[in-house]
């Protein structure tokens, strides 16, 4: 087992500690480690005791730039730290009120194709036999950029076909339709990009940390899981700006200032992305567990264990 499923075995066993985790994993200076570092700084791992702030530092490089499945480095832009640099500019583009379609598919493509690339980078490798993506996959990946692509521009395109002049109407559809769209979306962008895994299925382990076989319950769980935290994240940095902006647009500053609006609301797209990254990354733990009887049928008659592990992804 890698060493990185081995420490969020042993400290991701409650929210709070794993929040604590990635708090410290985010900060964006990890991408500038090298492949040399961070090859010196797995070396350096040993079985998860963190007694100075070398091997803190050794772990928090491990953790934030090498997958748990393959031990190979992710792609820069893919790595944890990168998520938050990437995809706060593209999410407060996407939330714009554009005037026409065309500069809100751009926004919208940029963004979809990001989170299909990060959700399939981080994704569970464990029953793979190459490191090629199959044309399966890349169809998918095509596929499901395409249509949330489409369905994220779907109330402006609404708004032009029907030239709908109501201004009630027109908020409606640019700051309160995009709240469940965009959870919708994160969900679905997720379930479909990591599709592969719930058909062949994903590595389980017993306690001792061997691997028992492969489970395709296991891997349903587990892209269900980070499908569901996603949709929190896109779905709450959505709505808190938009409940934030109507509160203070009964407010006699922001009457007399109504410029400010549009500025607040940029901000704070960009503030409730960032806090709510690493909590939406801690909501499930990265070394799940599934009861045995919940696993699949011939796997059940050759493991004695009551609970089993997975690498659940990201």
């Amino acid at each position: 087992m890698d060493p990185n499923l081995l420490y969020w075995k042993s400290h991701g066993e409650s929210v709070f500690s794993r929040l604590k985790i990635w708090v410290n994993l985010l900060d964006p200076s990890s991408l500038l480690t090298s492949n040399a570092e961070i090859q010196e700084s797995r070396s350096q791992l040993g079985d998860g005791e963190i007694i100075n702030k070398k091997d803190a530092h050794a772990w928090n490089i491990s953790l934030s730039c090498v997958h748990a499945d393959s031990g190979s480095a992710l792609p820069l832009v893919f790595r944890p730290p990168a998520f938050l640099p990437f995809t706060a500019p593209l999410v407060v583009a996407s939330f714009l009120p554009h005037r026409n379609i065309k500069p809100t598919l751009f926004w919208q493509f940029l963004l979809q194709s990001y989170t299909a690339g990060f959700n399939y980078a981080n994704r569970n490798r464990s029953s793979e036999q190459g490191h090629t993506p199959s044309l399966k996959q890349l169809l998918l990946i095509a596929g499901t950029v395409s249509y949330t692509t489409c369905a994220g521009a779907l109330p402006q395109m609404i708004i032009n076909r029907l030239g709908l002049r109501s201004i009630l109407v027109q908020n409606f559809f640019r700051f309160t339709a995009p709240i469940p769209l965009s959870a919708a979306l994160a969900f679905f962008n997720v379930l479909t990009v990591r599709a592969e895994e719930c058909e062949n299925g994903i590595q389980v382990f017993d306690s001792n940390g061997n691997s028992v076989g492969i489970s395709k319950a296991a891997a349903e769980k587990a892209v269900m899981e980070t499908a569901l935290s996603r949709a929190v994240l896109f779905g709450t940095t959505a709505a808190i700006p938009n409940l934030l902006v109507s509160v203070l647009r009964r407010t006699r500053f922001f009457q007399k200032n109504s410029l400010l609006v549009a500025p607040v609301r940029h901000i704070s797209v960009a503030l409730v992305l960032g806090l709510m990254i690493p909590i939406s990354f801690s909501l499930y733990p990265q070394f799940g567990t599934i009861r045995r009887e919940n696993v699949d049928k011939d796997l059940q008659a050759k493991v004695a264990e009551e609970q089993l592990f997975y690498h659940r992804g990201l």
